[in-house]
């Protein structure tokens, strides 16, 4: 059986639940926060979550794992199609993390944590949210998933990136990033009404209690 390494607070690890549960895949989660120890380490070489550990050895980074679980659990398939309209989606998928997400990042210790970003970063992060959101609205469909017709590896990253993007965007610079985006809105609408994204949000706020303990004991 699959174990999962990471928390539910974890975008990234969400990302993979989603796709477990899309897959209908069994699976077990051990709860860990990224970790310098000498354990995790010889799972993780960098620390980070989500990791999955398989028969075959551990996995990280998500792009990858979801890529994996696609081959090796081939119903209901997150990359359908042919060669170019896989490789379409695989566009989609780092679009949302490289421009949405980790420009998002940057600025979540102002927004989630009530750390100060200097001005300039926040500058930075505008313009960089703003350009990913257009650029990212000229490649997807949105008719009604980012691809097309079908639920893809992209929606999924896309949730799981374009929420926190959004908060950051409203909370620090009072934009609406999904008005940049026709579409958007509905989609996250969409996706937002799934039974499994519902569970995957109430593990989400479960989580975040043992979590606030968690990043208070560092202060």
């Amino acid at each position: 059986m699959l174990t999962l390494y990471g928390f539910a607070v974890s975008n990234y690890f969400n990302m993979i639940k989603l796709a477990l549960a899309i897959k209908e895949v069994e699976y077990k989660t051990v709860v860990l926060y990224p970790n310098q120890t000498a354990e995790y380490l010889g799972k993780s070489p960098m620390g980070k979550v989500p990791a999955l550990e398989t028969e075959q050895g551990v996995l990280i980074e998500t792009n990858v794992i979801l890529e994996y679980l696609d081959d090796a659990y081939p119903d209901k398939p997150l990359y359908p199609g042919n060669a170019f309209e896989k490789a379409k989606i695989r566009e989609l998928v780092k679009m949302a993390e490289l421009y949405l997400e980790l420009p998002a990042r940057r600025c979540h210790p102002e927004v989630f944590f009530g750390q100060k970003v200097d001005d300039l970063t926040k500058k930075e992060v505008k313009r960089a949210l703003c350009k990913g959101i257009e650029g990212l609205a000229r490649c997807a469909h949105f008719s009604p998933y980012l691809a097309g017709e079908q639920l893809t590896a992209a929606d999924i990253v896309f949730l799981y990136s374009a929420d926190l993007a959004a908060v950051v965007a409203d909370t620090l610079f009072n934009i609406d990033l999904f008005d940049m985006a026709p579409g958007a809105k509905q989609l996250m609408a969409t996706l937002n009404q799934r039974e499994d994204v519902k569970q995957i949000a109430q593990d989400r706020k479960t989580a975040n209690v043992e979590f606030k303990k968690y990043i208070a004991s560092f202060s």
